[in-house]
């Protein structure tokens, strides 16, 4: 079987300088050159591929028995007869866990550093069809919550979209574990000391983790620079009251909110994949089945699968979307 290639390639990003969460603005971003690349001179089609919460590009590589890298999944489908195209793995992660790919006081522009520094970045470094026609975005979770969203807001630089398991309907897959994080917190004795004592410890247990979401949800969609850390949280920590205005700016990034105002660059797009696990433990089904209802009532074009499965391990799931952009992406 022939191979493609990772170079492990680092941007230094001005973007992400002086971030407020004071992450690094040096990146590390895998990109995979297909089996052609080298032997030939002609230009690749570009598929950002981006990683879920806690996640970042590398992560895509990490390699087990039975859930192969990304690069040899690509591999795979390319010896079966998929279209060749170059991925590209972006680090957008933050000390929080996850930027959601968005802009934010918070934690940094990690939407423009995505869309207008490192895609620019890999066109002048790499034998891409620079042309929005000929560039996708994917992702799983909150890498699929991002590719949907960047879909929606810049389909002027990307013209396909492959979501797996993103997060939507955020009365369902956020709302429940909020009471949870607020009694972490209160246990961990506020906001400051429970991530002071998070980011020392050794072994991160789930239920920190599972606080850690909200808060870097949180972070993402409810920043506020004259708040503590500079997020207002979606509820109080003395009394555990919920926030209604709070919870109001997180809904306006609800894809399922979203879509309406971004009815045409979603119809523009060359694909919009969109799959689910039928027992995804966030409730995202639920919020797959929403948003065809809601893609059906704007007549936008789109293909969506449910598959029996959860929301942890699915990268298989790239075996199906992959050939599908590759082809609507090939010129």
């Amino acid at each position: 079987m022939r191979r493609g290639r990772v170079v492990m390639d680092v941007i230094e990003s001005d973007v992400l300088a002086g971030n407020a969460a004071g992450d690094p603005a040096t990146r590390t971003v895998p990109v995979y050159l297909p089996p052609g690349y080298d032997a030939t001179t002609r230009r690749y089609p570009v598929i950002y591929v981006l990683s879920g919460f806690t996640g970042r590009g590398r992560m895509l590589l990490n390699d087990n028995l039975w859930a192969p890298p990304l690069d040899q999944r690509m591999d795979a489908l390319n010896a079966a007869g998929a279209r060749e195209a170059i991925l590209v793995m972006p680090d957008c992660a933050t000390r929080y866990g996850g930027s959601q790919y968005l802009d934010s006081t918070a934690t940094g522009r990690y939407a423009t550093h995505l869309v207008a520094e490192l895609v620019p970045w890999i066109d002048s470094r790499y034998r891409t069809l620079a042309a929005r026609d000929h560039r996708g975005v994917a992702g799983k979770s909150s890498g699929g919550y991002g590719a949907l969203v960047h879909g929606m807001t810049h389909a002027d630089v990307f013209g396909a979209v492959a979501c797996h398991s993103g997060d939507m309907l955020f009365d369902y897959c956020y709302r429940g574990d909020i009471p949870k994080f607020c009694t972490r917190l209160q246990q961990g004795g506020g906001l400051t000391a429970w991530l002071a004592a998070f980011e020392s410890a050794p072994h991160k247990k789930h239920e920190d983790l599972e606080a850690l979401n909200i808060l870097a949800m949180a972070a993402a969609y409810s920043p506020n620079p004259a708040a503590p850390l500079g997020i207002d949280l979606p509820c109080d920590l003395e009394t555990g009251a919920f926030r209604d205005q709070v919870w109001a700016r997180w809904l306006e990034h609800d894809p399922l909110r979203m879509a309406g105002r971004h009815r045409d660059a979603l119809a523009s797009l060359r694909l919009l994949y969109l799959d689910c696990g039928t027992r995804d433990e966030f409730h995202l089904h639920h919020g797959l089945r929403q948003m065809r209802r809601t893609l059906d009532a704007l007549t936008v074009p789109y293909r969506a699968e449910e598959f029996d499965d959860g929301h942890m391990n699915v990268g298989y799931r790239y075996e199906t979307s992959l050939p599908l952009l590759a082809a609507a992406l090939a010129p």
